[in-house]
């Protein structure tokens, strides 16, 4: 076993030393060549759009069974729950007024889950909450958010205030981890399962970009039509591409962490 890990440690080792520039061009070329290999074999790309929501089920699994088998939430952003639970929401409100289909059952699922994590973060285990370290103001977010839905939103036919917050909830998505980040920043050590649930959510986010990437490619650019004019389609794909690296950088110092037989993962300055 350790034999096998010893050529990928020296590779990650040898990324940790690059410059910055370099990092970001390396991370650029290795999504560019997840995104090649994910279009030859995966023939139907809305699959990805269901991995990318069993992702986040499985990511959701995990803080559940830590709550409930460990009885402690340290670790976790309730911060970041509730920004979760809102865009769930009102996407919940957008598809059942707009568009029904599978994707509101696994939102739904999703939403009851989140509900529950922050229940038992709010009241059964509050005593383990660091409240201390969970202190983004979700302002910060939720009001840039809200404003620049009402700036740039879808140009379909649907009322006004549906095609305000379809827009909402989108930006809202790209960003509702900042909280959760900051917390683990702030601790500099994160426990095992909150590192697999936001390592979940960064494979979720970025099964949710390719889809929507590949989707473009293979429409050549008609999808982003058919969501319409103006900015609104080029912000749906930048608010995929920013959720995706926001997580990036998480994700290279967890796989890190598990390549090096680390059970506990620790972050070194200015990770997020």
């Amino acid at each position: 076993m350790r034999a096998s890990r010893r050529p990928m440690g020296v590779v990650l080792g040898w990324v940790r030393r690059q410059p910055p520039k370099v990092k970001a061009f390396l991370a650029v070329v290795a999504g560019m060549a997840a995104l090649v290999f994910i279009r030859f074999i995966v023939h139907d790309h809305d699959n990805l759009f269901v991995a990318a929501e069993a992702a986040h089920a499985i990511g959701i699994a995990l803080l559940v069974y830590k709550l409930t088998k460990e009885k402690t939430c340290a670790g976790l952003s309730l911060k970041s729950q509730d920004l979760t639970a809102l865009f769930l929401a009102v996407r919940l409100y957008c598809s059942f007024v707009m568009e029904y289909d599978i994707h509101t059952i696994l939102d739904s699922a999703t939403l009851v889950a989140t509900l529950f994590v922050i229940y038992m973060i709010r009241f059964k285990l509050r005593s383990t909450y660091m409240l201390d370290k969970d202190n983004f103001a979700l302002y910060y977010v939720v009001v840039p958010c809200a404003v620049l839905a009402v700036l740039v939103h879808p140009s379909t036919s649907h009322i006004m205030i549906n095609r305000i917050c379809w827009a909402f909830c989108v930006y809202l998505e790209a960003v509702s981890v900042l909280p959760q980040l900051r917390l683990m920043q702030n601790t500099k050590i994160v426990e095992p399962f909150t590192a697999h649930y936001v390592f979940a959510l960064g494979v979720a986010r970025f099964l949710s970009c390719a889809h929507w990437v590949l989707q473009v490619l293979d429409t050549r650019g008609r999808l982003l039509t058919a969501l319409g004019y103006g900015l609104w389609p080029s912000m749906v794909l930048l608010s995929e591409i920013v959720q995706t690296f926001i997580l990036a950088d998480f994700c290279y110092y967890y796989v890190k962490s598990v390549v090096g037989g680390q059970l506990v993962l620790r972050l070194p300055s200015g990770v997020v």
